[in-house]
């Protein structure tokens, strides 16, 4: 079935892709969740109109994009946790932990946005910051124990 992305979805697309699902998955998940609409004529012809005007918008937006990736190259955060012994942390980092340390460097980037993995050890890790559709960098982010 070809449906119309309302949202971005990580494995599937950016918001206003065209894509081919299953029946089951638009009709049970992304229909009901409004994520996604079917690609009838209409919709399709509406869609056009919006991609068109939403291009417009994006290519206003990537400087900014490209700026903010620029002063973020050489980024690195550290952020402080509570860890045992033998460096396992209690709980994990979030992307919120990011956000709210890139935050208190003056970068105020929504943590929807940041990627990370499951971060379980003292140690370095990589995160993924999504600027623009277009635009993505990796920050080294190290994780300390308070």
């Amino acid at each position: 079935m070809k449906i119309i992305l309302k949202e971005n979805m990580k494995n599937l697309g950016h918001q206003g892709d065209v894509v081919e699902v299953k029946n089951g998955y638009a009709n049970n998940y992304l229909f009901p969740r409004g994520l996604a609409i079917m690609a009838t004529a209409s919709n399709l012809k509406m869609h056009e109109e919006n991609n068109r005007q939403g291009a417009l918008k994006r290519e206003k937006m990537k400087p900014d994009a490209l700026s903010l990736a620029e002063q973020l190259k050489e980024m690195s955060i550290t952020i402080g946790t509570k860890a045992g012994a033998n460096g396992k942390i209690f709980g994990s980092i979030t992307p919120l932990q990011v956000a709210q340390s890139l935050k208190l460097k003056g970068f105020d980037i929504d943590r929807r946005k940041i990627e990370i993995n499951d971060v379980k050890m003292l140690g370095t890790y990589e995160a993924i910051l999504n600027l623009h559709r277009d635009v993505t960098i990796n920050i080294a982010v190290e994780v300390v124990a308070e």
